[in-house]
């Protein structure tokens, strides 16, 4: 059997961060910001809204769900990722569980940060595959914004809010899921990472010219390491959706590829880096678009702290 991407659901928080009031808040300014990251606005939780990671990936997982035609009560597992969940434990997964009403479905967390959904499709697939569940929820839950230290304009400038959220289910085992690499290199875990949990003063950190760097290479090489144990090409590929950390990165992989504009999926313009969220968010405007048709050839690629990174591809 296969592993359908069957439904995808996205909630945004309607209040939106312009680069222009980011310069009212911090030294930067609307070239700078679009000049390094291509961002132009993010959507970010009013600082009094009571609105939680769990939330977001609550309603879009409701939304992926009415999607697909899947009822919570059929949903086997919820796999979520949330780099600022509700709290250390227990898992967000299980507060999303518990609002959706999925009473049927075991429920937990990975940290992969924004290479969070990639890790979960895998885990999805072969939970499909096994034969253990007929549906699973992937879910990228991030308030992001509860985490961000306005006073440094290397990180304020780049994070926005998001839940989004993909019924992976039973299907053609000519369709969905076909393979995926996973990888990770903990002696970069300084490059990236959000510290003292628990802590309010807790802040996420990053050098960002080491980030781009490993970005670049290694999200490059496995997006090729995927494509020749599938027996594809470069060439063969409909649409790469990547993590939308940064337009800079998204061009500078696609050119390592020799992959055309208009085969890579693109709005962190309109969104910013929303770690897990990005890549269903993404998937979710290109099917909006018309991006996507039956038996397109789509890989997925991610990065994230630990540092963690991966490639889903899928025929969709």
């Amino acid at each position: 059997m296969g592993a359908i991407l069957r439904g995808i659901g996205v909630h945004v928080p309607e209040n939106i961060l312009t680069n222009a009031d980011l310069e009212r808040m911090v030294e930067t300014s609307d070239e700078w910001i679009k000049t390094r990251t291509g961002i132009q606005e993010r959507h970010i939780l009013p600082k009094d809204s009571p609105l939680k990671a769990s939330d977001l990936g609550a309603s879009a997982a409701l939304a992926a769900l009415k999607k697909a035609g899947v009822t919570p009560e059929q949903v086997g597992g919820i796999i979520a990722c949330a780099v600022v969940p509700d709290k250390q434990f227990p898992a967000t997964a299980c507060l999303i569980q518990e609002k959706i009403g999925a009473k049927n479905a075991f429920a937990f967390d990975i940290t992969a940060a924004c290479a969070g959904f990639v890790y979960g499709v895998n885990l999805a697939a072969q939970m499909i595959d096994s034969g253990q569940c007929e549906h699973v929820l992937v879910i990228g839950a991030e308030a992001l914004s509860r985490a961000v230290d306005w006073t440094d304009r290397n990180t304020c400038i780049l994070f926005g809010d998001a839940g989004a959220a993909a019924v992976i289910s039973k299907g053609p085992a000519d369709r969905g899921v076909m393979r995926s690499i996973l990888r990770s290199d903990g002696a970069h875990a300084d490059i990236l990472f959000l510290d003292n949990v628990g802590n309010e003063k807790a802040n996420m950190r990053m050098d960002g010219k080491q980030v781009f760097k490993l970005a670049v290479s290694e999200v490059s090489k496995v997006v090729l390491d995927v494509l020749a144990l599938e027996g594809w090409k470069t060439s063969d590929l409909d649409l790469l959706v990547m993590h939308q950390a940064n337009v800079r990165i998204l061009n500078a992989i696609a050119e390592k590829l020799e992959l055309p504009e208009d085969k890579v999926m693109v709005n962190v313009n309109r969104y910013g880096n929303t770690s897990s969220a990005s890549i269903p968010l993404a998937l979710y405007e290109a099917e909006q678009a018309g991006r996507l048709k039956p038996g397109m050839r789509i890989a997925l690629a991610a990065v994230g702290g630990g540092m963690s990174w991966g490639c889903n591809l899928l025929r969709w």
